[in-house]
């Protein structure tokens, strides 16, 4: 399976998923930016239920600004809200600490463009994960494709309406089982495990 993906903030169970059980992996670099999109926000589970972190970027003038070209607003400290938010949903979870080191400097680092934020975030679960991550890019856009298994659409929470088996949550207790959330979410619960889990997930 070549599929093609969207690359997103901390990218949701459905989209790793795909990759991990794809022959090749093409990412979508020619597309245009849609708001309310994974583009620039991950789903986590909160003490409260789950939750929207969302990275503030900067609206163009220009009625289509490709995904690429979006910059991040830094006139917010959302960098230092998120890993707070991170902290309280995951600090008891059994593999918190033994990837936090990992994943801090991408909260610490000021990444001008979003595109170069969300391709970081990608390797730095990858390498977490211990999967070999290689990805070939898109030089134009194409609304359909034959060549690709076209999973686009992932990055869009609305139109994933993929449903996956349940694993141990940390607040499951309280608000019960939360589906498709941030790849993080199984990262920390269920740590270098996670890959043999996405394995078995049907698509």
């Amino acid at each position: 399976m070549n599929v093609l993906l969207l690359p997103t903030y901390f990218p949701s169970i459905s989209q790793f998923a795909a990759m991990v059980q794809a022959d090749s992996i093409t990412l979508e670099m020619e597309d245009n930016f849609q708001k309310q999109t994974n583009r620039n926000r991950m789903y986590i589970y909160s003490p409260n239920g789950i939750q929207m972190l969302n990275i503030p970027v900067k609206h163009s003038k220009e009625n289509h600004q490709k995904t690429k070209d979006v910059k991040i607003e830094d006139a917010f400290d959302w960098q230092k809200q998120h890993f707070k938010s991170l902290e309280a949903a995951y600090r008891t979870s059994p593999f918190f600490e033994y990837f936090e080191d990992d994943l801090a400097p991408i909260f610490q680092k000021k990444h001008t463009f979003l595109m170069d934020l969300n391709l970081e975030a990608l390797d730095i679960v990858a390498n977490c994960l211990g999967f070999d991550l290689k990805y070939a890019k898109t030089e134009e856009y194409f609304h359909e494709t034959t060549d690709f298994s076209d999973f686009r659409h992932l990055a869009n929470g609305k139109k994933d309406t993929l449903q996956f088996e349940p694993y141990t949550q940390v607040f499951e207790e309280k608000h019960g089982y939360l589906n498709n959330l941030s790849i993080l979410d199984l990262l920390f619960n269920e740590g270098r495990y996670a890959v043999e889990y996405l394995k078995k997930q049907a698509l």
